[in-house]
């Protein structure tokens, strides 16, 4: 089993940046699959970007490409999500999610460990 602890959400304005975190409770190892997801809403949970924790296998959202990065340190268990270039659409709930097995990175059943997810919010 492993816990999810996402930070730094927050409100910003349109053009700025965030840097969200995911700290896994216990090592994930080379093979986990790790994601970020967002749900806006009334809208359904949407993949934005995925990367193993060996740091290959880096996958984006066309919406957030070239906008956002992520990135991981392997030694702190720990996920990012860095945000440029922030936009009103970009508003949402931002989840990561982990998984130790096979699976198509940019589908939400492909998941099986889930944060509990932190909220951004971009005023125009």
């Amino acid at each position: 089993q492993v816990q999810l602890v996402e930070s730094g959400g927050g409100l910003v304005q349109a053009g700025g940046s965030l840097r969200l975190s995911c700290a896994a409770s216990r090592r994930t190892f080379s093979t986990y699959r790790m994601g970020w997801f967002r749900q806006a809403p009334g809208k359904e949970r949407e993949f934005v970007a995925a990367i193993r924790m060996s740091g290959s296998n880096i996958y984006y959202a066309d919406s957030v490409k070239d906008r956002f990065t992520i990135s991981r340190d392997s030694a702190k268990n720990t996920v990012y999500l860095q945000m440029i270039n922030l936009k009103a659409e970009d508003t949402a709930v931002y989840y990561c999610a982990a998984s130790d097995r096979a699976g198509t990175s940019d589908n939400i059943y492909s998941y099986d460990y889930w944060g509990q997810g932190t909220q951004v919010t971009v005023s125009s």
